[in-house]
C-alpha cells in the first residue's frame, strides 16, 4: 500500500481495519503513516516523504520522489504481494500501478482521481494502471463503466467512523473550551506547501477577526512533523486566542462553530461533522495558472462539489485575503439560521455517504484476487 499524505494515511488505516477484519493474517507493507502502523502496517517509507502538492513543488522535489517510487516497484516485484493498493496521490500512485499490472500484479486505487473535476484524460492512464477503481462517491463507477473500467462505490470510510450527531459538548470538555465560547477551528492543510501558503493567511485572518470580537477563541490542529513551519508563524500573533492542538482535528471540527480550511479532504470532514466553513487555497502562482485551465467544474471544495452549489464560500488564491476570510468566516456566526440550513444539507450528503466501507471494499479486493 502507498499512502501519500495524512489524509490518506486516515483513508487506508480505515480500509486496513477492514482488510484484517477479512483476513486476520493480513502482512501489509509500503509508505504511510502513523494511522496504517497503529493497525500492524509495516512502513518502509513515512507519507511525509511524498506529502508535495502542485506542480512547481513536485518539481523540487522530484529526484527524491522518482527514487522512491523505483526502489519501491523493484521490491515489489521482487516480492509479488497478492494486491497493491495506491490510497489516492494519482501522480505517485498511477505510474507505479501501470508497472506493476503490467507485470501481473494486481491494482487496486482507492479513492477515484477527480476526472469529474479536474483533467478528463487521465482516465487513459487510469485504464493502463489500475484493475479496480474503489470510489468514494455514488456517481462515480458509471463514469469508470463507459471506459470499461471496472469500478465500486465503496461510500466513504470517514462517514461511517464520524457520528452522524457531532460530539460537540465531549470534544469541548476534551480540549477545555467553555460551552458558551465562540470557537473557530483553522484548518490551514497538511503539506508542508499548504503550510507555507495558507497558513500565514489563516492567522492573519484570525488575527483581524479577534480585533472585531476580543472575545472569540481559535483552535489550530497541526498535523505532527509540521509544527516547526507552523510555530514562527503563531509566534507573529502573539496575543491571539489560539490554541494549539498535536493533530486532533476531529475534536476540533466537533467542537468549533466555524472553519476556515484549506481545499482538499479536510472540507469533506468539516461537511461530515455538519459545520460551515469557508475555504480557501493559495499555491505557486504557476501551478494555479495550469490547473485552472483544466478546471470542468465551478466549484472547487468537495461539499460544494457534490451538493453541486455554492453551499460555503470558497475564496481561491488571490481572492484569499485576511480580510475577505475573516469577514466570510465571521458572517457564518452572525447568521444562525444560514448555519442550521447548511447543516440540514451536510446531513443529509453524510447518510447517503455511509456505506460500511471497510467491508464493502474488502469484498471488492477480494472480488480482484480471487480470494
Amino acid at each position: 500500500m502507498v499512502a501519500g499524505e495524512a489524509s490518506g494515511d486516515l483513508l487506508a488505516g480505515l480500509l486496513l481495519g477492514g482488510l484484517k477484519a477479512r483476513w486476520p493474517g493480513l502482512q501489509a507493507a509500503g509508505i504511510g503513516g502513523p494511522k496504517m502502523a497503529a493497525q500492524g502496517f509495516d512502513v518502509w517509507w513515512p507519507h511525509e516523504r511524498l506529502a508535495v502538492r502542485g506542480y512547481v513543488e513536485v518539481l523540487r522535489h522530484y529526484r527524491g520522489i522518482a527514487a522512491i517510487r523505483d526502489a519501491l516497484a523493484e521490491r515489489l516485484l521482487r516480492e509479488r504481494p497478492d494486491a497493491f493498493i495506491g490510497v489516492d496521490a494519482p501522480d505517485f500512485n498511477l505510474g507505479l500501478e501501470a508497472r506493476l499490472k503490467a507485470a501481473g500484479i494486481r491494482t487496486i486505487h482507492f479513492v477515484s482521481p477527480s476526472i469529474w473535476a479536474w483533467r478528463p484524460r487521465r482516465i487513459e492512464k487510469i485504464g493502463r494502471s489500475v484493475d479496480h477503481m474503489l470510489c468514494l462517491f455514488p456517481f462515480e463507477p458509471a463514469l469508470y463503466a463507459r471506459h470499461g473500467i471496472a469500478a465500486t462505490c465503496v461510500g466513504h470510510p470517514l462517514a461511517d467512523a464520524i457520528p452522524l450527531e457531532p460530539p460537540r459538548a465531549a470534544s469541548r470538555d476534551a480540549l477545555g473550551l467553555p460551552d458558551d465560547a465562540e470557537v473557530v477551528a483553522l484548518l490551514p492543510g497538511s503539506r508542508r506547501s499548504e503550510i507555507e501558503y495558507i497558513a500565514p493567511l489563516f492567522l492573519d485572518a484570525a488575527a483581524a477577526m479577534q480585533r472585531r470580537r476580543p472575545a472569540l477563541r481559535f483552535v489550530l490542529p497541526v498535523v505532527p512533523g509540521l509544527d516547526e513551519l507552523v510555530r514562527p508563524l503563531a509566534q507573529r500573533h502573539a496575543g491571539l486566542a489560539l490554541q494549539w492542538l498535536d493533530g486532533r482535528s476531529h475534536e476540533a471540527l466537533a467542537a468549533c462553530d466555524a472553519t476556515l480550511i484549506a481545499s482538499g479532504t479536510a472540507t469533506l470532514e468539516a461537511a461530515l461533522f455538519k459545520r460551515p466553513m469557508v475555504i480557501a487555497y493559495r499555491m505557486n502562482a504557476l501551478t494555479w495558472a495550469l490547473m485552472r485551465r483544466m478546471k470542468l467544474q465551478p466549484w472547487v471544495g468537495l461539499p460544494n462539489i457534490l451538493l453541486e452549489d455554492f453551499a460555503v464560500p470558497e475564496l481561491i488564491q488571490s481572492d484569499a485575503t485576511p480580510e475577505a476570510l475573516a469577514r466570510e468566516t465571521l458572517a457564518w456566526l452572525d447568521d444562525a439560521p444560514r448555519r442550521e440550513h447548511v447543516a440540514h444539507r451536510f446531513a443529509e450528503l453524510h447518510r447517503t455517504l455511509r456505506r460500511d466501507t471497510a467491508r464493502t471494499a474488502a469484498d471488492a479486493i477480494a472480488g480482484v484476487i480471487g480470494r
